[in-house]
């Protein structure tokens, strides 16, 4: 009887550890995920900030270079 006891409390000990290893994995590909989510907003802003400002500097030269045919 109690060497069946030790096993069942061996293999529960085993299947715990599983599970935790399991959730954790499943923790760290949740906050991975997450990050991933955050750096592809970050770089969108910056993307688009850039390309604003590419597109200022455009309009500001064509208007620049009218002026200069005009005046």
């Amino acid at each position: 009887m109690l060497p069946n006891a030790l096993r069942v409390q061996l293999y529960k000990a085993l299947l715990d550890s599983h599970a935790s290893e399991h959730g954790a994995r499943m923790t760290a590909m949740h906050q991975a995920t997450d990050n991933g989510g955050e750096l592809l907003r970050d770089l969108r802003i910056t993307y688009n900030k850039a390309r604003q400002a590419s597109i200022t500097t455009e309009i500001l030269e064509i208007v620049a270079g009218s002026e200069a045919l005009d005046g």
